[in-house]
């Protein structure tokens, strides 16, 4: 089988595409599988480090915004069409897989102009434009959220498979849960609230953290929390104007990266996070209470209708960027953290969303299509 799968721009795109070449390649070893990417995204970073060969072309969103930076923009984006059926032309796939970003208008062009079939993964709740946009020339989209398929209109053939994730849910022994714990500077006789923001870290959940490190309101949970590379030097200098070593905080492990995530997220309590699609279906997938801070201003609000799945069967609580607090963050964490009937309860619905055996499902799709 040879096989283009499309993929730009954040991990949230390409880390999905590299879990379904994977599938592919343990279903069939001497399948070839390329990506198309452009030259801006985490694609130049991750694909090669998966072992696959990636292919770049220009890709762009278009507005309807009347301006010489717009101009160039389509014009560039009318090149990387024509690079990316040179691309198809060449290669000649089986099947053109759209994972994510601007990169799948390009691709299904390509791929419609060969008669290529064509799959798209939606991994939003609510999709995006170019899957809108591109319903009625592609032949199935798959779709992580049932909610999904409720705003894709005149597709072909929508199938729900789930987003494939790395993390799974794992039932660590006593022992072993609390070697884990310990391991990573706390103790299990409190609730662990695991936070983080993404691989960059998130500005504004980091500053509500420092308040309330500084004014000690965690004294009945421990914080394990990632700040992303780039701002942990700049919050242990925060911390330090309130004489507080980074290394030395009660209750508390602070960390730039989490390398274990899959172990430090089964022995979490309460997750804090950024509601991207991928880290919806972990949280799901795991069955955990968490509190979401949609990061704003992303394409059609996706991330806020992303972590209303969770809210909306009671799985979670929403607190809004513009509205976060340390004040309301804490009280969001205490009444759930320390309320185990809560938790429990939440753990329960959190898994109501979960989706498993999603790269058999993603692959059954592909087959289909593929004689």
């Amino acid at each position: 089988m040879k096989v283009i799968i499309a993929a730009a721009g954040t991990a949230g795109h390409i880390n999905p595409g590299i879990a379904i070449a994977n599938k592919i390649k343990e279903e069939d070893n001497n399948s070839e599988i390329i990506f198309l990417g452009t030259t801006r995204g985490l694609e130049n970073d991750l694909v090669p480090k998966a072992g696959y060969k990636l292919k770049t072309i220009d890709a762009y969103g278009l507005s309807r915004e009347i301006s010489i930076n717009n101009v160039k923009k389509i014009l560039k984006t009318i090149k990387g069409i024509k690079e990316a059926k040179k691309i198809v032309k060449e290669f000649k796939p089986d099947i053109v897989i759209g994972a994510g970003g601007y990169i799948c208008g390009a691709a299904t062009l390509a791929a419609n102009k060969y008669k290529i079939p064509v799959i798209l993964h939606e991994s939003n709740a609510f999709p995006g434009k170019a899957v809108k946009m591109l319903a009625k020339r592609v032949d199935t989209i798959l779709i992580s959220f049932k909610d999904a398929e409720k705003t894709i209109k005149n597709a072909k053939n929508i199938v729900y498979t789930g987003t494939p994730v790395k993390i799974r849910k794992r039932d660590f022994r006593i022992n072993e849960k609390i070697k884990i714990i310990r391991d990573i500077g706390l103790t299990e006789t409190k609730p662990i609230v695991l936070v983080f923001g993404g691989s960059q870290g998130a500005q504004k959940i980091n500053e509500a953290m420092v308040g309330i490190l500084t004014s000690k309101l965690n004294k009945n949970y421990q914080i394990i929390w990632a700040t992303g590379p780039k701002q942990y030097d700049l919050i242990k200098t925060e911390l330090s104007k309130k004489a507080m070593e980074i290394e030395n905080i009660e209750n508390a492990r602070i960390v730039p990266y989490i390398y274990n995530m899959e172990e430090i997220m089964n022995i979490s309590n309460v997750i804090v996070a950024r509601s991207g699609a991928m880290t919806i279906a972990e949280i799901s997938n795991l069955g955990k209470p968490s509190i979401l801070i949609p990061l704003p201003n992303v394409s059609q609000d996706h991330q806020l209708y992303n972590a209303k799945v969770l809210e909306n069967i009671g799985a979670a609580k929403i607190i809004l960027n513009d509205s976060l607090t340390k004040e309301n963050l804490n009280n969001e964490i205490n009444s759930i953290a320390l309320d185990n009937n809560k938790m429990k309860e939440m753990e329960r619905n959190a898994l109501k969303e979960a989706s498993y055996d999603v790269e058999d499902k993603i692959y059954k799709e592909i087959k289909k299509l593929v004689i």
